[in-house]
C-alpha cells in the first residue's frame, strides 16, 4: 500500500484540490509495475508516485486529466499491439507499450472531484435556509455568521459558491473578501437598488470592472417579493442550473483543457510526452519521437 500517495490523497481531497488516483490493478510480468501501485496525476499534468516503468506515462497523464474534466472513472488496458482490439471491446481504453517490452498492465483512474461548496456569509434566515437546503443536496457548506472575513482556509475555488446574505449590515466588505478568492460564483442577495448601490460603492472604491462582473446581483431567480425560504430556493435554484451547465467546476471542461504536447512513435505507436521524450529523429523536414532505443534505431535503419 502507497501510504504516502494516499496521505497525499487525504490533503488534497481537505484543501478541496481535484486529481485523479491512479491504481495498477493488473499487471503481467515483465512489466515493472505491482498491484497495488498508486500515483496521483494533478491539472498540471504533474505526477506523485510509482506505477511502473515511463512507457505510457503520457498517455496515463492525459487519461487522467480528461477523467477530470468529465468526471469518469477509466480503466486502462497498457499492452501488446496484438491484444489492443480485443481488449478494446471489453470497454477498456486501451494504450500500446512500447515495442520492447512484453509485459501488460490494467490501471484504473478515479477522478477525485471537489463536491459543490456553499459559503453563505452573513447572520439571516434566508442563509440559515440556504444552508439547511444546500446540506440536503449533499453540498460542502461552509456558513460565517458575522465573524473574521478569513475565506483562505476554507478551500474556495471553482466549485464553490460564495453567497453574501448580510441584510446591508456589511455587504461591500463580504464580497471584496468574497471578489479574492478563485469561486466559481459570488452572489449578493439584495434588492435591486441595493445591490447597484453596493456595486456602485465596490466601482468607487477602485475594484476592476471586471472583478464586479462576477457578482451576481440580484443573487437568485427573481421571483419578486417572497419570504426567507422562498429566497433561498431561488439562490439555490439558480446555483444547481448553474452547475448542471458545468459553471461551477473545479477542473476546465474538457474543450479548455491543456494538455502536454504529444507525438506518436511511428515504429510502435505508442503516445509519446514530447517535452520529456528522449529518443527523438529529425527526417525530411519533420520531427519524431520514440519511447525507446529499439523504436529510434528500427526508425533510422529504414
Amino acid at each position: 500500500m502507497d501510504l504516502a500517495v494516499l496521505n497525499e490523497a487525504v490533503a488534497l481531497s481537505a484543501r478541496r484540490e481535484p486529481f485523479t488516483l491512479a491504481t495498477v490493478v493488473w499487471r503481467r510480468a515483465p512489466s515493472s509495475g505491482r498491484v497495488g501501485s498508486k500515483a496521483i496525476i494533478r491539472p498540471d499534468g504533474s505526477v506523485e508516485g510509482w506505477l511502473g516503468g515511463a512507457c505510457a506515462l503520457a498517455t496515463v497523464v492525459r487519461e487522467s486529466l480528461a477523467a477530470m474534466a468529465d468526471g469518469q472513472p477509466r480503466l486502462l488496458f497498457l499492452g501488446q499491439a496484438d491484444e489492443l482490439e480485443r481488449r478494446a471491446g471489453e470497454g477498456l481504453v486501451t494504450v500500446p507499450m512500447a515495442c520492447e517490452s512484453e509485459g501488460a498492465l490494467e490501471v484504473y483512474l478515479e477522478p477525485m472531484l471537489p463536491s459543490p461548496q456553499l459559503v453563505a456569509i452573513g447572520r439571516s434566515p434566508a442563509v440559515s435556509a440556504l444552508a439547511a437546503m444546500a446540506g440536503q443536496l449533499g453540498w460542502s457548506v461552509a456558513v460565517i455568521d458575522d465573524g473574521p472575513l478569513d475565506l483562505s482556509e476554507l478551500g474556495i475555488g471553482g466549485a464553490s459558491a460564495v453567497v453574501v446574505a448580510t441584510q446591508g449590515h456589511y455587504d461591500d466588505l463580504a464580497l471584496e473578501a468574497a471578489l479574492q478568492t478563485g469561486a466559481g460564483y459570488v452572489g449578493l442577495v439584495a434588492s435591486a437598488k441595493r445591490a447597484a448601490s453596493t456595486l456602485g460603492l465596490l466601482r468607487d472604491r477602485g475594484v476592476a470592472d471586471e472583478q464586479l462582473a462576477r457578482i451576481v446581483a440580484p443573487a437568485g431567480l427573481d421571483l419578486g417579493p417572497v419570504e426567507n425560504a422562498e429566497i433561498a430556493v431561488a439562490v439555490l435554484a439558480d446555483l444547481v442550473a448553474r452547475r448542471a451547465a458545468g459553471q461551477l467546476s473545479s477542473v476546465a471542461g474538457p474543450a479548455d483543457l491543456t494538455l502536454p504536447a504529444t507525438a506518436i512513435d511511428p515504429v510502435c505507436g505508442m503516445t509519446v510526452d514530447v517535452a520529456t521524450a528522449k529518443y527523438r529523429s529529425h527526417r525530411a523536414g519533420a520531427d519524431y519521437f520514440f519511447c525507446a532505443p529499439g523504436c529510434k534505431a528500427q526508425f533510422d535503419s529504414a
